[in-house]
């Protein structure tokens, strides 16, 4: 047999690389967070300018820096190999991070570093990359270039110019840019909380994009006093120790619309629900159950952390852009126990805040209920303030209208299925709103009609409000929605 090299092309290569994992924004950003971090640096600026719609990214941080030939080892494709052994704070893999997660950005990619006070600078340019041709910078070039913090202390910068990614045609509004910048700004502040916040016994580190710091976005809302916090447990995959931790958050009622929408994001709590897995304390992927149990309501509240070492990537199959993990088959089954019993919990949360038939004194309730001869029957509160303004409405045939449609509702009240079903699994049952923007939404839909029911009086609709329910068990959430509307000042 005979032998011959065959390198593969260059250009062909680092332009596929480009499409090497599922970067968008602030996962490309990430991965050079994670060099900046192995690199021991205490702070790190991003600055992602827009440049009349060509935009350009610098990052440059406070870390110790590369000689030229560590930069030119850096800078060369897969530098390194995912099966060899790492220190326990790398967070890199396959050495592939910064090139792959740059260009796919970008097609110009510019690093400078400072070592020891000597600078070094090399580029690699996806329009001209004949025979693997990689730019060298001279000293004269990189003090054009650098930042003023890197010409001043030890650390690295790197520049993305020509960003064909994160432009349409070469061009981006500023409207999008500035949403595409607001994006990676939470992504990242969520991804990094725990270097953020310092926690855990990581090295605090302080992150700057475009002039504002930023600060934790922690899932787990683990200061608030009404999250529940389980028991760390540790657990052992194939000699290696890594462990879990799960949390209930608050009732909605309990928490502030800040804190609501950072723990929602954009997708909003239920898709949010479920493991948050960490690598080396920093965030890889969450908001999945990996198809043990389905995303639910009931479930919306429970957050797990499984924080894995980077000796378990391979077991965990950590895809190259470090968004993206797979259960391992060992684990389903102690995992499947976790979830399932933290559902029942997270319902007893919602389940806690329902309506009862006796509310407290002073409280009218929605439903109501009467004995007679050995018989129950549950109806629903014609005394309610907003039932009572709809059955007295100007129109008889409205209000004629709507009185049947209560009768309906009670004559088909599901009496036999709630029995069963709550001798079956009580903690699963719940009627209450489990939604933070379902619950305001029909709020301001009632607002009009138990407006007109207080006489035009703010004051009086706030004591209206607080007496009867669904919005008396709330109270803390409807105060805050009447600010929002500027209702308040007029109570």
């Amino acid at each position: 047999m005979k032998y011959t090299n065959n390198p593969p092309d260059a250009a062909a290569l680092m332009t596929s690389a480009r499409s090497f994992g599922n970067y968008d924004l602030p996962s490309a950003l990430a991965d050079l967070l994670d060099n900046s971090i192995k690199a021991a640096a205490r702070k790190v600026d991003i600055l992602c300018v827009r440049n009349d719609g060509e935009p350009s990214v610098r990052i440059v941080d406070d870390g110790y820096g590369m000689t030229e030939s560590e930069l030119c080892r850096a800078m060369r494709p897969a530098s390194a190999n995912p099966d060899d052994e790492r220190a326990t704070d790398d967070l890199g893999r396959f050495g592939w991070g910064m090139k792959s997660a740059s260009l796919s950005q970008c097609r110009h990619l510019t690093v400078l570093t400072r070592k020891g006070g000597v600078l070094s600078g090399a580029s690699w340019d996806l329009d001209d990359l004949a025979d693997w041709k990689m730019g060298i910078l001279e000293p004269s070039e990189i003090e054009k270039l650098a930042d003023s913090k890197l010409l001043g202390h030890d650390g690295t910068e790197i520049i993305w110019t020509k960003c064909d990614r994160l432009s349409e045609f070469g061009k981006v509004g500023s409207r999008e840019f500035n949403e595409l910048v607001a994006h990676a700004k939470s992504e990242l502040a969520l991804t990094f909380h725990r270097y953020l916040a310092g926690d855990q016994g990581v090295r605090k580190l302080k992150i700057s994009f475009n002039g504002q710091t930023l600060e934790p976005i922690d899932p787990f809302l683990r200061n608030h006093p009404a999250t529940q916090v389980k028991p760390v447990e540790p657990l052992e995959l194939e000699g290696k120790r890594f462990n879990v931790q799960a949390f209930i958050l608050p009732h909605f009622s309990k928490i502030s619309s800040h804190e609501h929408e950072k723990l929602g994001g954009v997708e909003g709590f239920v898709r949010n629900q479920g493991f948050y897995i960490y690598r080396q304390h920093r965030l890889i992927m969450h908001g999945t159950w990996f198809r043990l149990v389905r995303h639910g309501e009931l479930s919306q509240l429970v957050r797990i952390a499984v924080n894995i070492p980077n000796s378990l990537d391979a077991i965990w199959k950590i895809t190259v852009d470090k968004s993206e993990a797979q259960l391992p088959s060992g684990l389903r089954s102690r995992l499947r126990e976790i979830v399932n019993g933290l559902k029942g919990q997270s319902g007893k949360v919602f389940q806690s805040r329902g309506g009862r038939i006796k509310p407290a004194e002073g409280k009218t309730p929605v439903w109501a209920k009467y004995v007679r001869n050995g018989e129950v029957r549950y109806y629903i509160n014609r005394e309610h303030p907003l039932m009572a303004e709809m059955l007295e409405h100007d129109d008889p045939s409205v209000a004629h209208s709507f009185g049947a449609a209560l009768g309906i509702i009670e004559d088909s009240f599901p009496a036999v299925s709630i029995g069963e079903d709550f001798s079956a699994r009580p903690e699963m049952m719940n009627q209450s709103a489990l939604d933070r923007d379902a619950f305001i939404e029909r709020l301001d839909a009632a607002l009009p009609a138990l407006l007109t029911r207080s006489e035009g009086s703010f004051a009086k609709l706030w004591e209206l409000l607080q007496a009867t329910e669904p919005w008396a068990a709330q109270a803390a959430v409807v105060e805050e929605h009447l600010k929002a509307k500027g209702w308040w000042e007029n109570v």
